[in-house]
């Protein structure tokens, strides 16, 4: 039988029940889709800001990696889920050049998203092998003129950013080098420091090791200012080639059609987070720097972009491979 007694006591239980976290109302689950693999810039640097974003937010943003077909197969996926504030991308400036370097991109990297903030930016960095290569830009310069087939450039992937910068340099000398594509920065690098390609223009991140500790020889940083990772490094503008400034940029996007409200919310947390001096130190170490914009100057950074990004493709013929 049922007492009185006894039907407190059972209500009384599973009002505790209820309060404690197992039973307690849990938060949005958010998939921040990484189409890259573990451990490179784009992972480290979504997976920072996913740690900071969810808890601002009372979300668990769990990071999933889908890497493939330079960096398109996890976008894919993106593009074609439901905007409803669950599902985000985070990528580099390389999605924007989808339908450049691939024949079948099943989405358009602009038409297709939400933009809301860029996360981080790093500097470029023109590096060489040191033992193949001569001491400072203008000698190298001078041999790349003169014998342009004794050097190859190392790139990360048919159009990132640094084939950007490779064919921009080399165009704006007036000669034409054997740009070797790869399936990442680790493996472009690792022929440069082997000396099988002995110049890259790679993300300066990727190179800070390997300069620290002479293995690789620096000539110039692509961008307009000088980085204070590494501040005795000139710009490619101060050695006599302005208007080379190719910086690498790291991004969040939501599928296409997501609530102005929810855009406006997250990219709030993102401009907090990017001001979180743990942050800001974890990516100094990386080479970044954080960004703080809202989501229409990002969109109107992209479209500037991708102008650019069009002209340097055509102009050097890159082709979808």
């Amino acid at each position: 039988m049922i007492t009185r007694r006894n039907a407190i006591l059972g209500m009384t239980a599973a009002t505790a029940l209820a309060a404690t976290p197992a039973f307690a109302q849990r938060a949005s689950v958010v998939r921040l889709v990484v189409p890259a693999a573990p451990g490179g810039a784009i992972d480290v640097i979504g997976r920072l800001y996913a740690q900071r974003i969810g808890p601002m937010l009372d979300e668990n943003w769990i990071v999933e990696n889908k890497s493939g077909a330079s960096n398109t197969l996890g976008a894919a996926e993106v593009a074609k889920s439901k905007p409803d504030g669950l599902t985000f991308l985070t990528n580099a400036d390389v999605h924007i050049m989808a339908r450049h370097v691939l024949r079948n991109v099943t989405y358009d990297p602009i038409e297709d998203f939400t933009p809301i903030s860029r996360f981080a930016t790093s500097p470029m960095v023109l590096v060489g092998t040191p033992d193949k290569t001569p001491a400072t830009l203008q000698e190298l310069v001078a041999a790349l003129k003169k014998e342009p087939e004794k050097f190859a450039f190392a790139n990360s992937g048919l159009g990132a950013m640094g084939h950007l910068a490779t064919e921009s340099f080399t165009r704006r000398i007036g000669t034409k080098v054997l740009i070797v594509n790869y399936r990442g920065t680790a493996p472009a690098l690792g022929d440069v420091l082997a000396g099988q390609a002995p110049l890259m223009v790679a993300p300066l991140g990727s190179t800070l090791p390997y300069l620290a500790d002479k293995k690789l020889r620096a000539f110039a940083i692509m961008g307009a200012q000088r980085s204070p990772r590494v501040p005795e490094i000139p710009t490619i503008g101060e050695l006599g080639f302005p208007g080379l400034d190719f910086t690498l940029w790291y991004a969040l996007w939501a599928p296409r059609g997501l609530a102005n409200d929810v855009v406006v919310r997250v990219n709030n947390a993102v401009q907090k987070a990017s001001k979180e001096p743990e942050l800001v130190q974890r990516l100094a170490a990386l080479g970044a720097t954080p960004v703080t914009e809202d989501s229409a100057a990002f969109a109107k950074f992209i479209a500037e972009e991708v102008k650019r990004a069009a002209q340097i493709v055509k102009e050097a013929d890159i082709r979808p491979g």
